[in-house]
């Protein structure tokens, strides 16, 4: 089995796309696996840290003038050349591209060459070079069922996030957890903004965290080379922590309440193991679509949905108490997250891939 996979861009893209990888080795004995990806993003230094073959293309975005339009499409022709290039020497079975500008010359290029090609879409609203590359795909993946109005229905399945899969995967590890400071017996709510976090949340967070009830301990990532400010903003509490990074999945088990993006990510990990969220979706994004990620949410009552431009200490706590003074309210929306959660979309696109194969 040799499977190319194309993505790029954001963390969004690349963790899906590293997750379905992983369920391939364990599946395919002769497993033969590339990636494709841009040159100058962060898939260019995670993919190859993860130990796998990576060959790089440039491509970027149609976001900017004119002039950076035209260099873009220049871009994208001579990307779709390259990987034609490739995949006539490569020969792969099936092509697959979870998005990123790099994707559709990708997915391009294996349709010319009459190779089977599938596209991933993780969010509730397409990204453009999604859209632009189903036209060539001959599968596609939606995580979302709003999706079925933006692509053809006849060639589009709702398999969800391999990302959840991969989730459920990941043991509850203790040590780690008694290493960042926290008990088992008292209820924890977990504040994560992403990796890099965010400035403007970071500072309200600041505000609102130190009037929480102290019953509740709070583990709060305030994202890399955020800690030392956060921490001289925060009086210091016995049940308030402050880290840059976590190991999410390693602690979720024991988490009552996180408090949250919506990237698509996060949204199938939440999903997969039932965690009551509160969910400030990011504002700086395209398509706003974290907006339309965590609607889906809110509108089953797995999540409260509150707005960046309508955020305040207030409001924050108020929900939290809504959440954690009712242990009802936490088994329903439990019950509700992982009611949208695909625990097994790794092993159905895998699945699906085999159809297409043969």
């Amino acid at each position: 089995m040799r499977l190319l996979i194309v993505t790029g861009g954001t963390g969004g893209h690349i963790y899906p796309a590293l997750a379905l990888a992983e369920a391939a080795k364990q599946r395919y004995q002769d497993l033969e696996l590339m990636f494709i990806g841009n040159d100058d993003r962060m898939e260019a230094t995670l993919i190859p840290q993860a130990g796998y073959a990576f060959t790089p293309l440039h491509t970027s975005g149609f976001t900017k003038g004119l002039a950076h339009k035209a260099k873009a499409a220049a871009q994208m022709m001579k990307a779709r050349t390259q990987a034609k290039k490739i995949i006539k020497q490569w020969k792969p079975n099936l092509v697959i591209g979870f998005g990123g500008y790099v994707s559709a010359p990708v997915i391009m290029a294996a349709h010319a060459l009459h190779i089977p090609t599938m596209i991933h879409e993780q969010n509730s609203i397409a990204g453009a070079s999604n859209r632009f590359a189903s036209r060539c795909a001959d599968g596609i993946v939606i995580c979302y069922e709003r999706l079925f109005d933006t692509f053809d229905r006849n060639k589009t399945r709702l398999l969800g996030n391999p990302r959840a899969s991969s989730a459920l995967a990941v043991p509850f590890n203790e040590a780690y957890f008694h290493s960042l400071g926290l008990k088992k017996d008292k209820p924890l709510i977990l504040v994560v903004m992403g990796s890099l976090g965010s400035t403007s949340v970071n500072a309200l967070m600041c505000e609102a965290l130190p009037k929480i009830n102290s019953a509740y301990q709070i583990l709060f990532v305030c994202g890399k080379g955020n800690q030392r400010e956060v921490m001289k903003q925060l009086p210091k509490q016995s049940n308030l922590h402050v880290v840059e990074y976590v190991s999410q999945l390693e602690i979720m088990e024991q988490v009552d309440l996180i408090i949250c993006r919506a990237g698509a990510t996060t949204a199938a990990e939440i999903t997969v193991t039932g965690t009551p969220a509160i969910i400030i979706p990011s504002p700086y994004v395209a398509h706003n679509h974290q907006y339309y990620n965590a609607q889906v949410l809110a509108q089953h009552k797995a999540a409260f949905l509150i707005e960046e431009k309508d955020l305040n200490a207030t409001i924050l706590n108020e929900k939290i108490e809504t959440i954690m003074n009712n242990s009802k309210l936490r088994a329903q929306m439990r019950a509700a997250a992982k009611e949208l959660g695909y625990p097994n979309a790794a092993t159905d696109i895998l699945n699906w891939i085999d159809e297409m194969k043969r």
